[in-house]
Formats: C-alpha cells, structure tokens, sequence
C-alpha cells in the first residue's frame, strides 16, 4: 500500500525527504497516512491523560474527538479507517501504474493477487486464526485487515482495468446502489429504510450470511454488505492519487483540485446524510463522502506543505511511522507499548509522580512506538502490502 514500487515484503532505500520532479513517490501520502496512524499508536492515549490531568475546554474538545461516536455522527476518531483506504487507493496509482509501465498488466496483477492474500491472511492471523479451538464459530472471516484487503484488491482491479470515467461510475453505482439496498429492501421483522444497530438490512446479511466470530454478536463493523461502499473509499482515493499523477495541472493547482473536491464531498454527504445518516459502523454512502471529503482536504494540505512548498523537516516522524502502517498497526496491537513502559517504571514510580504518573507512561509509550518505526526505516526495513 505504499506509493512507491517494490516487493510485498521487502528492505531498500526509502527516498529522502527533498522535493524532485519524478520521484517515485509522493511525501504527502506517506506523511499523512503517518499522521493518521500516529493517533492510534499512543497519541489518543497522551491526549486523554493530558485531558484527566486538567480539564482545559481545548483538550477537552480534542479528547472527545479522540473517541467514536456511538452510532450516528461523526469525530475525527471516525476517519481514522476510511482516510488509510483512502490513501491505499492513492498509492496503488503508483505502485501498479508504474508496474504496468515497465512489466505490463498481467505482471501488476500478479502482485495485486499476491498482496491482497498476504494481507488478507496477516488479518486472520492477528485476529487468532493459529490459536482457535472451536472451529470455525470463532473465525473471524472479517475484519480491518481483511477489509483493508478486499478494498486494496478490488479498487486495484478496477484500477488496472477501468479508465477515470469508469472508475467515477463505479463508485457512484457502489454508493448509490448501497444506498438502495439499505433504504428499500425490507428487513424481516423491521421493514425498509431502518438504519438502527441491529436491525438495518447490512446487519441482517452479516446475521444470515456471514460465518464465524462476528464483533457485535450476531453483525460485524467489518461486515459483508458494507465492504461495498468501503471498496468506493478506496476508490476516492484512487481518483485523488490520479489527480496527483496527472501532468495537465501544475502542483499547486492539484492542491487546490483536491480540496475543492474534499468540499464537495463534504457538502453532498451531509446533505445525502438527512436521508441516509453518517454511520462508521455500516460505513454509509454519506459516511464515505463525509470521511472522504476531509481525507482529500487533508491531502491536499500536506501535499502544498511538503510537495509544493518543500517544509519537510517537521513530518520526519510522520514519515517513519507511514512507511510501515501494517508492521506498527500489527506491533501496537500484538505488544503492548503501555505495559512494557509500565514494567520500566513500575507502578510505586507512576504513583509517585501523580498526577503527572499517566501521563509520563502515555508519553514513553508514543514514544517507544514512533521510535520503532524510526529505527525500521533507518535500517531500511519496509513491509509493503
């Protein structure tokens, strides 16, 4: 998933942090889909201890939007998943347009094949597939991995095969069709054009149709119906990594293509939102304009800050973190950073320094997290999926 060209697992020389003219990459990309990482490995948990050490109205606000809303709405939280589709979607344009320039189509697919099942199978890995007991009931078929997989296998296909007007109907059929199963196919016992945990018609096919372990008992976040519009987030940004490549507009001008783009996605998904409300957790059509509008706003941003006007010295860490999303994703989820630095500082220590103990342990965790990516890309270890 990552914006340049290279094998599924393998170490080489990252480009330097400079401004050129026909680098193989684009350092907004990498450097915001570390920013968006760098708030699940540790930058929450520093967030909300600074809010539990003083109530200050600011941190307050930002430690709120550090937490999901429960059903419908949006936080920042909420964006997290769709902007990391996005950005997968934006890079594929690179790694396989460049692997279609030098080896042809069937070379790029070929590695889409490859890539979508090594990270399909690290998801039913990190999810327990090696330590299930009881069959296939405690499977987890579905999950963020897997739908990171599915996404980046399907846009990729569409990709390779599909010109930009191809790509944009797609997505408009993907959204709008998602958009009429929900709102007009009745749901047994509830009828049509019910969006409430449980008893919308996504949550029905994940309660008829989706095997094994499912999140939320009888549904999945992850589940099978809205895999669709999640595919269509993918594929946003597939259309924003096109604008990037695209030699008919200069560099500043594609920052501003992008976020006149982000606005009006925005817009059309809060206005679709009246009928068909934000929900992360069946990923509505609104939810992927809403989440892809503020990703493509985001993009541009950081592509007129590093790209454009080459301020690059402050995104380093970014950069470090978003060259190897699935090792830290994976990492910070299989060892616990927090423990480890509660181990060091044992808890008589933490207790000591109260209230100050949480959040010097929050602190130590980011810092151990982001200094474990520093140290992967320093010895120019990248896992590319």
């Amino acid at each position: 998933m990552q914006a340049s060209e290279g094998g599924s697992l393998s170490t080489g020389a990252a480009n330097s942090l400079t401004r050129g003219t026909h680098r193989a990459r684009v350092l907004a990309i990498d450097a915001l889909r570390g920013f968006d990482m760098f708030w699940i490995i540790g930058a929450d948990a520093l967030v909300h201890a600074l809010a539990g050490l003083r109530h200050l109205r600011a941190v307050d606000a930002v430690a709120a939007q550090l937490e999901h809303v429960e059903w419908e709405g949006f936080h920042f939280y909420d964006l997290i998943f769709p902007l990391f589709v996005f950005l997968m979607g934006s890079s594929l344009v690179y790694s396989l347009g460049g692997l279609v320039e030098r080896k042809g189509r069937r070379a790029a697919m070929v590695r889409l094949a490859r890539r979508t099942l090594l990270l399909y199978a690290l998801g039913v890995f990190y999810y327990g597939a090696m330590s299930v007991d009881d069959g296939l009931e405690q499977f987890r078929f579905l999950g963020v991995l897997q739908r990171i997989a599915l996404c980046y296998g399907l846009a990729g296909l569409a990709y390779l095969w599909l010109k930009p007007q191809g790509l944009a109907v797609l997505t408009a059929a993907l959204l709008g069709g998602y958009w009429v199963l929900l709102s007009f196919v009745p749901v047994p016992g509830h009828g049509p054009g019910v969006f409430e945990p449980g008893r919308n018609f996504a949550n029905y096919i994940d309660a008829v149709a989706l095997p094994g372990f499912k999140w939320n008992g009888t549904w999945d976040p992850e589940g099978l119906l809205s895999t669709l519009p999640a595919v269509a987030s993918a594929l946003l940004g597939v259309g924003a990594g096109l604008l990037l490549k695209w030699d008919g507009l200069n560099s500043h001008r594609k920052s501003l293509a992008l976020a006149g783009a982000g606005a009006v996605c925005l817009a059309l998904g809060w206005l679709w939102s009246l009928h068909f409300p934000v929900i992360k957790s069946i990923w509505t059509s609104s939810y992927v304009l809403v989440a892809g509008g503020w990703s493509a706003l985001l993009l541009a941003l950081f592509h007129e800050v590093l790209d454009v006007r080459g301020w690059t010295a402050w995104a380093t860490p970014f950069v470090w973190i978003g060259m190897n999303p699935i090792t830290i994703y994976m990492l910070t989820n299989l060892v616990d950073f927090e423990d480890l630095v509660r181990r060091v500082l044992h808890r008589p220590l933490v207790d000591l320094l109260s209230p100050f103990g949480e959040l010097l342990v929050a602190a130590a965790s980011l810092l151990l997290a982001v200094g474990v990516c520093a140290w992967l890309y320093r010895k120019r270890i990248f896992l590319r999926v």
